[in-house]
């Protein structure tokens, strides 16, 4: 279900049953809701809202199970700066950021695509960012079942720039490490090369 149309086919009620919410949500703030600009929005923001809540709808592990292949490969293997947006459950305000991910196989690598494919299962739903770094983490680690895992996610979060301390240049940085990972050199190899430029 990741072809928006298929998605928003397949929703009917939900989308029914959240744009009326978003009528109230309108009308509530003091809105006119047959205002021109107006009439349509319920409708997008439900349509939104269902798109960026779909991961509930999808299965993560299917996914890594779907492209795992046998192979005797056994140095780490990175994907870093993996774009990510998300919905704070707190106050349903978007953070977004970047997940660097590595993972050392034991006896199976995954197609490279399915990691982002992961972070963007986890993130479409309402999160917090420490579950959705230990989300991710377990996820690879239970179903591929490496040597070794390490995610690391620096985020903004909007609810922190836009309202409360209103501060607009910080940046929350979690990580979460299994395995070989826990092993301070191997980290800290790990840390380096997310860090670094490779031309």
């Amino acid at each position: 279900m990741s072809n928006y149309s298929h998605f928003e086919e397949y929703n009917i009620e939900a989308k029914n049953k959240v744009q009326a919410q978003y009528t109230d949500i309108i009308n509530g703030v003091g809105e006119d809701i047959t205002r021109e600009g107006l009439v349509k929005t319920p409708e997008r923001a439900a349509k939104a809202m269902l798109f960026l809540t779909q991961g509930y709808k999808q299965d993560p592990v299917e996914i890594l199970k779907g492209a795992m292949f046998a192979e005797d490969y056994d140095d780490m293997v990175i994907i870093k700066d993996i774009e990510l947006y998300s919905l704070c459950e707190h106050h349903m305000l978007p953070f977004f950021g970047k997940a660097h991910i590595a993972y050392i196989p034991n006896g199976h690598i995954v197609g490279l695509s399915k990691i982002p494919r992961i972070v963007d299962v986890f993130a479409r739903r309402l999160q917090v960012q420490e579950r959705l770094t230990h989300d991710i983490l377990e996820c690879i680690n239970s179903t591929l079942k490496p040597q070794g895992v390490a995610v690391v996610i620096e985020a903004s979060h909007m609810c922190m720039m836009m309202r409360g301390v209103q501060k607009q240049n910080s940046v929350t940085t979690t990580s979460g490490f299994r395995g070989q990972f826990e092993k301070i050199e191997t980290r800290n190899e790990f840390l380096k090369l997310i860090g670094s430029r490779l031309s």
